[in-house]
């Protein structure tokens, strides 16, 4: 990637940024809704999303987001769009906090891809999820936390598949071009601190996304060749286009998770936030 790096917050405001609430569309392009999907399964999520936006803030140099009412999310988009790029920043999620980093978003429709930060039970770290995009997951592991003898979280372990609520399965790994050993992950990642997350994605309307955390190479997908049902390269290709838009994530809350989810007093930290485009 050529080019310095420039910054995309300024430390102390949120200029070059808007909220936006947490509002699905469609499954895949063209598709169903997912809220009828939802329905179809029993999976309920909050009611009226528009009039309950997610939170967000400037703390001591950082972008903080947060539920504004308990169980309702939001994103946080940058107004300006991209092309090929290479995204660095740090993060700070609090446990549980299912948050992540959207690229190629849609600037009023909730597609794109996205980079998980899921930092919760069974969550996934820098793998990737198709946000109306057919819902397709592509992770190389999943955690959970380790709990001390009065159940307070102190640090991450594997995710036990026997036990878990949102299993890695092998077709999940396998539409990944490189997925890291969990064991990997966890020497690296820093519990309670800051971690640094940089996100590759180069190749037009249909990229190659590649993750690290701390320096280790996380996970690529190739979405030109990805292999999941209902997913259509040359349907996203269209939709998406070769520029999108950069957002953070607040989670809301569903039937299924609840507040293991996003925990109650729960936030999501990002800062250092720079890019330097291709």
């Amino acid at each position: 990637m050529k080019g310095q790096f420039r910054p995309l917050f300024d430390g102390s405001t949120l200029a070059g940024w808007r909220a936006v609430p947490r509002v699905y569309g469609n499954w895949n392009p063209g598709g169903p809704a997912v809220t009828d999907l939802m329905a179809q399964y029993g999976v309920e999520t909050p009611p009226d999303p528009d009039a309950h936006p997610a939170i967000w803030e400037v703390e001591d140099g950082a972008i903080v987001g947060r539920q504004a009412k308990l169980g309702y999310g939001g994103y946080l988009l940058s107004e300006e769009a991209f092309g090929d790029f290479e995204l660095a920043l740090e993060m700070r999620p609090d446990w549980p906090a299912d948050t992540g980093v959207m690229v190629r978003r849609q600037r009023d429709s909730w597609e794109g891809f996205q980079i998980l930060v899921d930092h919760r039970p069974s969550g996934g770290i820098g793998g990737f999820y198709g946000n109306g995009l057919a819902g397709f997951s592509a992770v190389p592991f999943a955690v959970d936390a380790v709990l001390d003898n009065q159940g307070r979280p102190v640090g991450l372990r594997a995710d036990d598949p026997e036990t878990s609520a949102e299993p890695v399965t092998p077709d999940k790994i396998a539409r990944l071009s490189y997925a890291a050993k969990v064991e990997d992950f966890l020497a690296i990642w820093r519990w309670g601190d800051w971690n640094e997350l940089r996100i590759g994605c180069v190749g037009g309307a249909l990229p190659v996304i590649t993750t690290w955390v701390n320096g280790l190479r996380i996970a690529e997908v190739d979405t030109a060749a990805l292999q999941s049902p209902g997913y259509d390269p040359a349907a996203v290709a269209a939709l998406l286009g070769e520029r999108g838009h950069i957002a953070f994530e607040v989670h809301d809350h569903d039937s299924h998770f609840g507040e293991a989810r996003w925990g109650r007093e729960a936030a999501c930290r990002w800062r250092n936030i720079r890019i330097r485009e291709g």
